[in-house]
């Protein structure tokens, strides 16, 4: 029997009643909302879709508009993609998420059919921005296998697996009582069946006469009138494709042994020409030996030279392991092209639609599995053109994303400048050839960019203004680095066994253009943004030794020589003498493998010579530990006013002067918390006085003599049970460009009897614990999860605001860090800095995901910032930009008994306002007890701010602030990977993005201001375009025929003629976009009347109908009255033996 919980009863009122955030002020306090006026509605918030960009992921099928100019791509998900010039843009989604088997454009009507694996075909409406479904047919009996739409033609022809051929009419998507059925199709002698149908077409000269390509290599012409065949041409191998000349006399077949074979209409005995393009042709005359099939060949004339075919596959079988390859054949020339990727499919494009013309080919567009290629046939050597749309994202794996919205105007130009001399060469001199759709006519006038960071190291800055995306810039992060030439140089240090360069994290002041970023391979490396080249002789490098050791209880040295903490006079001690010895710079690494003090990758040596843009400044490495390989880090914050660079990870934190290339600060995790603190993650034993400050020393149990410990300035000794750590750190400089910082944190951990349950490890647990139980521990362990550098009160109750870092756990603590600096200028170089933790703000559930400072007017205060300035400019320009920084606003100050900010601290369950400096928690809001908050943020929405997060659940929510308010609470998206989680990122203004697939990005807005105006804001991919006029047929041609023979389709195919389908063999099922037709869907108030019409019209029809029905029944029944009385009459007076 299940016990009754009444706890768990509670929690649910608790959470019942949380969707109104909880004020928690102490008795005699004023409730802060009082004073803020919160202006954000739930009016305000709504989520919908914006735009997709990206690589069509798993791409299966392409089709092309030659008037409107428009390419379409399918994919294996049932999605489709439809570009047109730069900027416009398409996505749209088959609700069943079949795979896209083919696609066929009404040229130049705004249409489009969609076949499915499912054997369903599908009409979309493209005359509108979001285009519709308007019918759908869905096949019960056979299954789809090729569609073929002649040009200006309503009837579509479906060849199926069985071998026959039906025909809808695409108006109405009715299936006509035409069939071509196989067995008729072929010669009656023939025993096997010829298997699917593989090619259907009609022939450029006579529509009257059909192309029935089946797979086993049989082709038939088939005569639609006479409804007989008239030629059969057969070959011993399968069919892939066929292609005709334009005059209608010849088609080509490719086939599976890699051949090709020219055919003449009238003569169906033997090939006209068979050809193997790739075969080694044997000098004793026998056939060439067989190659890989020709998966699609296209046959295109002209007029002043000799024809293309273009041709995928048929490579010879002995080359192994060589790319995919385009074949064009043009006269006695055979280029052959060779690709990154598979191709999936290809389409030449041609100056006129009219298949009966001469075809005039300029450009093949090539679609791979991972890419999107067009060839110029125009130029000698067949340059590809260069693509306008952001296709490249995943040129390397994306690993982690932001993304700014309203950012610096300036900077989207700074990073263009950069950027454009990235370029490759050697594209074609053409204009982008598929140049159709107009973009939109939007207000969104704000910039935008997006960073992407990638597993081969590196960063791509994106311009995402106006729902367009282009690539700004990219950096190189792994030019920093020594590379292995092969797997046999791969250094042992590795601790990840691929992209060991992958981006973990990132962080980006755009105000100072400061960027800093985390790899996989525990470095942090800072770069400064420049306008001009730059070599760097030595890269300047930093090593970081961050550890955090577990043991029972403190044990004596063994020499029992004391070692005395650093006399505070150390402190004006010079930056040399602040250096390691050199002996721990070099590192060890035995021969039995025990690896200690040195980094996972190797600094490059030689000089760098870095281009304009990101330069770098400093590198940041973590080493091994007595053979235990450094954490990788969770997080990261740069504050450009004070020159520091902060991270974290499991083991503690490091603060970072990336100016004077120094470290600060470097802790674990469980020194952030005073002995008193009653948020003190670990209990300690009591150090003994002889020991220095663990954050800035190396105390392996006295193993290391005092030599070999990090030469480390001053710290108050921390001995003291009770008492906040308070440190200094003098200005110092680097020397020979490397420092080596050897630091390590010994936690001592024990059971007691006041608290058993607090972290304590059995007696089995010693330093030299096995790699399983070190992978437990640091899942376990409290990590460092957020920074926020900030202005505000450090201590309880204080009056002026100084510098902070709040430094947010996995574990759900704020602690707060006073920070003792002298912002900007030369005051930094003279004075000390110094940290003190002033203990634990707050406790929240879960992990810390996000934090921000609020005044009392609820505006947000951003961390203090530089504004930028070229470090390579000349003095005198770098005089002038000081005197442009952006310095810190004036500290506020805070009289007594009252709060003048808001501490708004989310985690991944809950989130919390703290008044300060009274750090009284005022609003609680629990955002989920059954899943989790994968990422949060504090966002500017309409003039004021909120918080946004997405949960794991798929919930989209986001909460007022201060008095955290639900405003919405949408379910858009659960977590079904974990690329949507590491990817999904929030931004100001109602913008935010993920990962939808490995190749592309989706963007998404949940402001009801921006969803209103999303028509105007997306492009348009049908413009009236004029249809090509027909070719002259020519005086003789016209007088004694022989021109393009025209075919009433209708007559052949319509009910009266050929009668009605079977009603089992498809179903037919109306779209959504059907009430809008061919010209387009009615929007707005207008769409709504347009229907509330239309109803009100079949309702008044209805009606009428069931009164005309009641009139005839009242009718039927007088007149049955009537006939009833008569009989009465008649029959009355007489006997029954009368009747």
């Amino acid at each position: 029997m299940k016990k009754f919980n009444i706890r768990k009863v509670l929690d649910g009122l608790t959470a019942a009643s949380s969707s109104s955030s909880s004020a928690t002020a102490q008795p005699g306090t004023p409730r802060e909302n009082d004073v803020v006026q919160e202006t954000l509605q739930s009016e305000h918030f709504q989520l919908c879709k914006t735009v997709r960009h990206g690589f069509p992921y798993q791409p299966s099928s392409m089709a092309y508009d030659p008037v409107q100019k428009i390419l379409a791509v399918g994919t294996q998900t049932g999605a489709l993609r439809l570009f047109g010039r730069a900027g416009v843009e398409c996505y749209c989604q088959h609700e069943s998420g079949a795979a896209v088997i083919q696609l066929q454009f009404l040229i130049n009507e705004g249409a489009l059919v969609s076949a499915l694996a499912d054997d369903s075909i599908h009409l979309w409406n493209l005359r509108q921005k979001i285009p519709a479904i308007l019918h759908s047919l869905k096949f019960n009996r056979e299954r789809i296998t090729y569609c073929h739409l002649p040009f200006q033609s309503k009837w579509l022809y479906i060849g199926t697996e069985r071998g026959n051929i039906h025909i809808v009419n695409v108006e109405s998507f009715t299936l006509s009582g035409y069939v071509i059925m196989w067995n008729k199709a072929i010669e009656l002698s023939t025993k096997t069946h010829p298997g699917p149908v593989v090619h259907i077409s009609d022939n450029p000269m006579d529509e009257g006469k059909l192309l029935i390509g089946f797979e086993c290599g049989v082709v038939v012409l088939w005569d639609l009138k006479s409804k007989k065949a008239d030629y059969r041409y057969n070959y011993d191998e399968a069919i892939h494709s066929v292609a005709w000349h334009h005059e209608g006399k010849q088609f080509v077949c490719s086939h599976s042994d890699g051949t090709l074979t020219t055919w003449n209409i009238r003569a169906p005995a033997k090939p006209a020409q068979i050809i193997t393009p790739h075969g080694k042709q044997p000098k004793d005359g026998k056939k060439p030996e067989p190659c890989k099939p020709i998966l699609k060949v296209e046959y295109k004339t002209t007029r002043a030279g000799d024809p293309f075919m273009v041709l995928s596959g048929g490579l010879s079988y002995d080359t192994v392991g060589r790319r995919a390859c385009l074949t064009v054949m043009h006269g006695k020339s055979t280029a052959v092209l060779e690709m990154d990727y598979p191709i999936v499919d290809f389409i030449t494009l041609c100056e006129t639609p009219y298949p009966n013309d001469f075809q005039e080919p300029y450009a093949v567009v090539v679609l791979l599995e991972k890419d999107l290629v067009v060839i110029d046939l125009g130029q000698i050597g067949y340059p590809i053109f260069e693509s306008p749309y952001p296709l490249s994202i995943h040129e390397s794996p994306v690993t982690c994303c932001e993304y700014f919205a309203d950012c610096p105007s300036e900077l989207i130009p700074a990073l263009y400048s950069v950027g454009s001399r990235q370029k490759r060469q050697g594209y074609s001199k053409k204009e982008w050839p598929i140049s159709g759709g107009n973009w939109g006519q939007g207000t969104q006038t704000y910039p935008e960019i997006i960073i992407t960071g990638h597993a081969d190291g590196s960063i791509k800055f994106w311009d995402a203004s106006a729902l367009m995306l282009q690539v700004l810039y990219k950096l190189k992060t792994a030019k920093v680095f020594e590379r292995a030439r092969g797997k046999e140089e791969k250094p042992s240090t590795d601790i990840v066994d691929e992209d060991p360069f992958a981006i973990q994290t990132l962080f980006w002041c755009p105000e100072s253009r400061m960027l800093c970023v985390a790899g996989v391979s525990a470095h942090v490396i800072i770069y400064r943004f420049s306008k001009q080249e730059a070599t760097t002789e030595v890269v300047q490098l930093l090593e970081v030794r961050m550890q955090c050791e577990f043991s029972e209880v403190d044990s004596p040295d063994p020499g029992g020589e004391q070692t005395p903490t650093l006399p505070t006079s150390a402190a004006s001690s010079s930056p040399q003498e602040a250096e390691p010895p050199n002996q721990l710079t070099a590192g060890v690494n035995s021969s039995e493998g025990s690896r200690d003090n040195i980094p996972c990758l190797q600094v490059r040596s030689s000089p760098l010579k870095q281009s304009p843009g990101y330069q770098v400044e400093l590198v940041v490495q973590l080493v091994w530990v007595s053979g235990e390989p450094p954490q990788q880090i969770t997080s990261l914050a740069v504050n450009s006013s004070f020159g520091l660079v902060v991270f974290g990870n499991s083991n503690g934190l490091a603060v970072v002067d990336y100016v004077q290339k120094t470290l600060l600060l470097n802790l674990g995790t469980w020194e952030l918390y005073s002995p008193s603190d009653p948020c003190q993650r670990q209990l300690r034993s009591p150090r003994k006085p002889r020991q220095p400050s663990g954050g800035f020393c190396d105390s392996n149990d006295g193993s290391n003599n005092s030599e070999d410990r990090c030469k480390s300035p001053t710290s108050e000794d921390r001995s003291r049970r009770g008492s906040p750590w308070l440190c200094k750190w003098p200005a110092g400089s680097m020397k020979n460009g490397k420092l080596a910082a050897r630091m390590t944190q010994k936690l001592n951990v024990h059971r007691t009897k006041s608290d058993p349950h607090r972290y304590g490890k059995d007696n089995a647990f010693t330093r030299s614990r096995s790699s399983s139980v070190t992978s437990i521990d640091r899942e376990s362990r409290e990590a460092i999860s957020s920074f926020y550098f900030c202005e505000s009160f450090p201590r309880k109750s204080g009056s002026l605001a100084s510098p902070c870092l709040l430094v947010g756990t996995t574990q759900g603590s704020v602690t707060v860090v006073a920070l003792s600096l002298q912002p900007g200028g030369d005051q930094k170089l003279q004075q000390p800095l110094s940290f003190a933790s002033c203990g634990t703000l707050v406790q929240l559930k879960g992990g810390i995901l996000t934090m921000a400072l609020l005044d009392a007017a609820g505006t947000l205060l951003p961390p203090s910032c530089e504004a930028w300035y070229d470090p390579n400019a000349s003095d005198e320009e770098k005089e002038k930009e000081k005197t442009r920084r952006r310095r810190p606003a004036t500290p506020p100050s805070s009289q007594e008994g009252q709060d003048s900010q808001f501490a708004v601290l989310c985690s991944d369950k809950q989130a919390k306002v703290v008044a300060m400096p009274s750090q009284t928690s005022i609003y609680k809001h629990n955002i989920t007890e059954t899943s989790f908050v994968l990422r949060a943020d504090v966002v500017q929405m309409t003039g004021a701010y909120c918080i946004a997060c997405f949960c794991a659940n798929g919930h989209i929510m986001t909460l007022s602030l201060p008095s955290l308010r639900p405003l919405l609470d949408f379910n858009y998206l659960p977590l079904t990977d974990m690329r949507i989680a590491r990817t999904f990122c929030f931004s100001n203004l109602g913008q935010a993005l993920y990962m939808t697939s490995p190749t592309e990005i989706q963007r998404i807005t949940y402001s009801q201001e921006t969803c209103d105006n999303l028509q105007e804001m997306l492009s348009e991919l049908f413009t009236p375009v004029e249809t090509p006029e027909a070719p002259n047929r020519g005086f003789f041609k016209g007088l004694f025929g022989g021109g393009a023979q025209s075919l009433d389709r209708e007559d052949l195919f319509g009910e009266t003629a050929a009668g009605k389908a079977s009603r089992s063999l498809a179903q037919h099922i109306p779209g959504p976009g059907s009430m809008e037709g061919m010209k387009g869907a009615a929007s707005g108030v207008v769409g709504d009347l347009a229907r509330a019409r239309v109803a009100l019209d079949e309702r008044g029809q209805k009606l009428g109908e069931l009164e005309e029905r009641t009139a005839a029944m009242m009718a039927s029944a007088e007149s049955f009255s009537k006939h009833a009385h008569n009989m009465m009459v008649k029959y009355k007076d007489k006997k029954w033996y009368q009747l």
